[in-house]
């Protein structure tokens, strides 16, 4: 496959406690398990879980080594973007709280103009902007 708009991407992020993640990106924000896979704390492999909804060219992966943790480091440039091309619903907003999502400033005031920033439980932010995005 080249390297070109028909890739897939993946977003690769450690994660802290994925039971707590899924909850937030899948009760929360509405993503779809992809797959998942146990590990059984043999040195080297990672427990994983990929979230995103099965037409986008896109996923988010979400690891954790239970033999050598790597704890999240996000940044507040650190951002996953969701354009919805409409104000953000009150009860997505509702849902994504109670689901372990913590509203926040943006770090970058244009995002508090343009969305409404969460931290994920393992601290990475996600915008969901009430703009539209359009790489062409």
């Amino acid at each position: 496959m080249p390297a070109d708009a028909t890739a897939h991407l993946r977003i690769a992020r450690p994660s802290r406690d994925l039971e707590v993640a899924e909850v937030f990106w899948v009760a929360g924000l509405g993503l779809d398990v992809l797959y998942r896979h146990e590990a059984d704390g043999t040195s080297g492999e990672h427990a994983l879980l990929m979230v995103g909804w099965p037409d986008a060219s896109w996923h988010l992966e979400l690891v954790r080594d239970l033999a050598a943790p790597v704890d999240p480091r996000p940044t507040p440039e650190d951002l996953l973007v969701v354009y919805l091309g409409e104000p953000v619903p009150d009860s997505l907003i509702e849902r994504l709280e109670r689901h372990g999502g913590k509203r926040v400033p943006a770090h970058n005031p244009y995002w508090d103009t343009w969305g409404v920033t969460f931290q994920d439980p393992d601290g990475y932010l996600l915008v969901l902007s009430t703009r539209t995005w359009s790489n062409s």
